[in-house]
């Protein structure tokens, strides 16, 4: 049974989440949970997590990092809360390792064979692993790694859904094409394969961070000195905060709604390289400073 003052926490707790546009119907406290969100009501596209005292809250779409709440209340964690704590800390754990297993799993089950979301991103051409479930939909399957270490993958349907596998460590993990380059970190691998592109074009040498995420690109770019953001221009600027963030000079498109995959898609190589040119240069003259 919760105490007042739980029970007030609970309450303070979920006023905060709701200022940031998460539906919370009951909260579970010692993981992250999604939840609806009022701008996207019939999807999970906003997270939480309650620590009794403290916790944090984030809405993917406007959003490139979860914001911390604290109690203004001191407070001791309730036997409940500290073993629903304790036993989510040992479940995540749990649930990453069988999540980097099956991916590993995945991965031995693919073929190298074309998939039709190559086809609308412009590289139809491009060898790819795709894995075929027991339902017969057959997935494009991008390694995720920490450190060199599988820890996931993201899976892109034929239609261009993109999800991740249950309980995976998604935070920090990339996916890199490295040609001992300059660092390039940006969001989705169409992007990444648009970039790789113009930068072959105007040889340069890279190696490119596929972050799979806004909020994530400040986590991969944390660790690596120098480079530049490739930048998503959402209409939420979600994408260009996060390029602010991590203190690099970053390409954006003028266009709202569009990547550097969009944008290379719809003016060409050469003009998709000359736009992306003056942000190496800048980066290349600020590692020399």
């Amino acid at each position: 049974m919760k105490t007042h003052m739980e029970l007030e926490a609970y309450v303070r707790f979920e006023d905060f989440a709701r200022s940031y546009g998460l539906i919370i119907n009951g909260i579970v406290p010692g993981k992250w949970m999604a939840t609806p969100t009022e701008d996207h009501p019939r999807k999970r596209n906003g997270r939480y997590k309650y620590m009794g005292d403290h916790g944090w809250v984030q809405n993917w779409a406007t959003m490139p990092k979860a914001v911390l709440w604290k109690s203004d209340k001191p407070q001791q964690l309730s036997p409940s809360v500290y073993r629903a704590v304790r036993d989510s800390a040992k479940e995540r754990e749990d649930m990453a390792k069988r999540a980097a297993a099956k991916a590993g799993w995945i991965l031995h089950q693919c073929l190298n064979a074309p998939h039709p979301y190559m086809d609308k991103k412009g590289f139809p051409d491009e060898p790819t692993k795709v894995w075929t479930d027991e339902a017969g939909k057959r997935f494009l399957a991008i390694p995720m790694r920490i450190a060199k270490s599988l820890v996931g993958l993201q899976l892109i349907s034929e239609e261009g859904e993109k999800k991740f596998l249950k309980g995976q460590r998604s935070k920090s993990a990339s996916f890199t094409m490295d040609a001992k380059g300059i660092p390039i970190f940006c969001e989705g691998y169409a992007t990444a394969l648009s970039v790789r592109a113009v930068m072959k074009l105007i040889n340069i040498r890279y190696t490119i961070h596929v972050c799979f995420s806004a909020g994530n690109i400040q986590e991969v770019a944390r660790g690596i000195p120098g480079g530049i953001v490739v930048a998503d221009n959402d209409a939420s600027g979600t994408g260009e905060d996060a390029a602010r963030e991590t203190g690099k000079p970053y390409w954006i498109s003028s266009t709202t709604g569009e990547d550097f995959n969009d944008f290379h898609l719809r003016v060409g190589d050469f003009k998709a390289s000359q736009s992306l040119k003056p942000v190496i240069i800048q980066a290349q003259k600020a590692a020399l400073a």
